[in-house]
């Protein structure tokens, strides 16, 4: 499967914006944003005005790289919303954010989507009971995400969970007990998503 494999940093250099692609170290002096702000390549003295198409481009470019998905995914994204009822940007915002390995990763199971993708992969989680290693799979309400029961899962996860510093988003719950559990309580909603988006421009984008 395709993946970016260049530095993640340059993302976030290039959105103008942290998008915490390497979970607790984007908040250290370590982080490149804070250390570079400015857009990766050759610095030019003078930059021209991003024209209409840019600006619409950069927003779902930004969307792709916080979620890390690539152009055909986020174009199926975007016809299920488009087949949804209600707001199409609002109800794409929802898709993404019910993605497995976004979960994982506000429940703080993984420090970042990569490294939850990563957990995902190697089998370490488990929806309702049932062993599920495909990052992209989309949760629904009622669904019980857990660790799976073994010592080599259950440290990872507890070692993210030690340094994990961000809230759990409403629609999330975390369980207590010996194994880490999460259950959605209900579908996302615009004020559950953690990157300030403008949805209607990439609505307007991916409609022409």
């Amino acid at each position: 499967m395709a993946r970016y494999t260049r530095p993640v940093c340059r993302l976030c250099r290039r959105n103008g914006m942290k998008l915490f692609l390497k979970g607790s170290r984007c908040d250290t002096p370590k982080c490149g944003f804070e250390r570079r702000e400015s857009p990766p390549g050759q610095q030019l003295h003078r930059r021209l005005k991003p024209t209409d198409y840019g600006l619409h481009l950069r927003e779902k470019q930004k969307v792709k790289h916080y979620y890390g998905v690539l152009e055909r995914q986020f174009r199926r994204y975007f016809a299920m919303a488009e087949r949804s009822k209600g707001n199409t940007g609002n109800v794409l915002m929802a898709i993404l954010e019910r993605r497995l390995d976004n979960v994982v990763h506000r429940l703080g199971f993984g420090l970042s989507r990569r490294q939850a993708r990563q957990v995902i992969n190697h089998g370490h989680i488990t929806v309702n009971g049932q062993r599920v290693d495909v990052p992209s799979y989309l949760v629904r309400p009622g669904d019980v995400i857990r660790v799976k029961n073994r010592a080599k899962s259950l440290d990872m996860v507890r070692a993210s969970l030690a340094e994990y510093d961000r809230s759990v988003p409403d629609y999330l719950s975390v369980a207590e007990g010996d194994i880490p559990e999460g259950i959605v309580a209900r579908y996302p909603e615009p004020e559950d998503i953690s990157i300030p988006i403008e949805t209607q421009l990439i609505v307007e984008l991916c409609s022409r």
